[in-house]
């Protein structure tokens, strides 16, 4: 089994949501993922429709939680954070839909991983992700 510290090009992964899922880790990266709990500030979840029948059926829910930035220190989203791959990063993407955008955050640990949050005003009516210095695969697949 290949782990993300045998990579030289490791990233972290803050997931709060489906990636936490053993049949979504199993269908996006080909093996589970070993993470430890960790929290991220500032964000709030809020419930996505997911219009993706690949996705759904991966993740056996029409409905996401999604990060919506809030700038509030109280609000607070638990999650885990795990170490993956520069390569399973870009599957990652592969299977978030374009309601998301992957933003880098420092986590409660202090630790700077990936996140995947609100894509701009996204699908729900909070406005752009301040500060998601997000980058976003143009090869994601549509929810339209």
């Amino acid at each position: 089994m290949t782990t993300a510290t045998q990579d030289a090009a490791a990233e972290w992964l803050f997931s709060y949501g489906t990636l936490q899922l053993e049949p979504v880790q199993r269908a996006t990266f080909g093996r589970l993922l070993s993470g430890q709990p960790d929290s991220l500030s500032g964000y709030r979840l809020e419930q996505v429709a997911i219009r993706d029948a690949a996705v759904v059926a991966t993740s056996g829910k029409a409905h996401h939680p999604m990060a919506v930035r809030t700038g509030k220190q109280n609000d607070r989203i638990e999650g885990t954070v795990f170490e993956i791959t520069a390569a399973e990063l870009a599957q990652a993407d592969d299977y978030e839909v374009e309601d998301y955008q992957r933003a880098r955050a420092t986590l409660a640990s202090g630790r700077q991983a990936w996140v995947y949050v609100e894509a701009g005003a996204g699908a729900t009516n909070f406005g752009p992700s301040a500060g998601a210095s997000g980058w976003r695969n143009a090869s994601r697949r549509s929810t339209t």
